[in-house]
């Protein structure tokens, strides 16, 4: 690894500090990290530092954090970094020409899908939302397009029926880190040839949103199951019962089978310890894992001990009305 060159890093969540990791305990140069300004969060809304800021700190490396990147100033600081190279993973802002056109080497993106599936925001939840089977990284040479830019590497892993948007972003972050630092070197040397994307296999994974949350029932147990994955941790599928709201964060395919005549879509057709079974657009679905508003996240079976849902009980989309 050519550890004179002068990499800038720009990343924000979870999902970028295995990559800054490995670029800092390999002692690589690091002459910056950009990363989201400070935010409230959480219910009693204190100003909280990103996780890569945190990690930044913890190996003294300088951190910057720009509300935009539209500002001259901003733009003369990167540049008196002097970068050879910049890493982005999950920055969460659009990085213009002006900055893509610095490093003499590029901007190298760490992406959490198989360019070209799933450009843009929100790849992890949109591949599992759709049923992917697999999944993986890109390592990507950016350029002024959203997720366009040529390839550098891929690695693909399978995605278990049993992954959320957190558990599958741990493993790809992981991988990431991995593919990132595997193909670094090649890539600095020249021996790597960035191939360009085919734009006839692109597509495109925007933004959650909450007014995706409520679930539909009308749809197939099987559509339902990958939306409540999707949507774990945010903004989380959920369903209305006798005008109470209750979250939805875990579920399985059941196969209990009612020999009776079909029943209602949202009807609740079994309780019992192993969660609530309903009745779907096509099969069954067995909610396992559930939350009231300002409650917390229980297993069924403790759910149940303090709320009342009984077989033959409706549950209802937002733009139902109670029956």
């Amino acid at each position: 690894m050519p550890n004179s060159k002068r990499i800038v890093f720009a990343g924000t969540p979870e999902f970028a500090v295995p990559v800054l990791r490995r670029l800092m305990d390999n002692g690589l140069n690091l002459v910056g990290v950009y990363t989201q300004p400070d935010r409230p969060s959480g219910r009693g809304r204190r100003i909280s530092r990103s996780p890569v800021k945190l990690l930044a700190i913890e190996y003294a490396v300088p951190v910057m954090q720009p509300a935009t990147f539209k500002e001259a100033a901003v733009c003369r600081e990167f540049r008196m970094l002097r970068p050879d190279i910049m890493i982005v993973a999950a920055y969460g802002q659009i990085l213009p020409t002006g900055i893509l056109d610095v490093p003499k080497y590029g901007c190298l993106n760490v992406h959490a899908s198989l360019l070209p599936r799933w450009r843009g925001a929100a790849p992890v939840a949109r591949a599992i939302e759709a049923g992917d089977k697999t999944t993986g990284i890109t390592i990507m040479l950016m350029d002024s397009g959203m997720d366009t830019g040529a390839v550098i590497a891929k690695s693909e892993i399978n995605l278990d029926h049993y992954d959320n948007s957190v558990t599958l972003m741990e493993k790809l972050a992981a991988l990431g880190a991995e593919v990132l630092l595997s193909c670094l070197p090649d890539y600095l040397s020249g021996e790597l040839t960035p191939v360009p994307q085919d734009e006839v296999h692109a597509t495109y994974a925007p933004k959650l949103k909450k007014s995706e949350a409520p679930i539909d029932w009308a749809r197939s147990a099987e559509n339902i199951r990958n939306k409540i994955r999707a949507l774990n941790p945010w903004p989380v599928a959920h369903t209305k019962h006798q005008g109470n709201r209750i979250r939805i964060l875990e579920a399985e395919i059941s196969d209990d089978m009612d020999t009776g005549a079909p029943a209602t879509c949202g009807s609740v057709c079994r309780v019992d310890k192993r969660g609530i079974a309903v009745a779907c657009g096509e099969g069954m679905l067995r909610l396992t894992k559930l939350q009231r508003d300002h409650g917390r996240p229980l297993a069924a079976r403790d759910f149940l001990n303090g709320y009342s849902i009984a077989k033959g009980d409706r549950l209802l989309c937002n733009f139902q009305r109670e029956p």
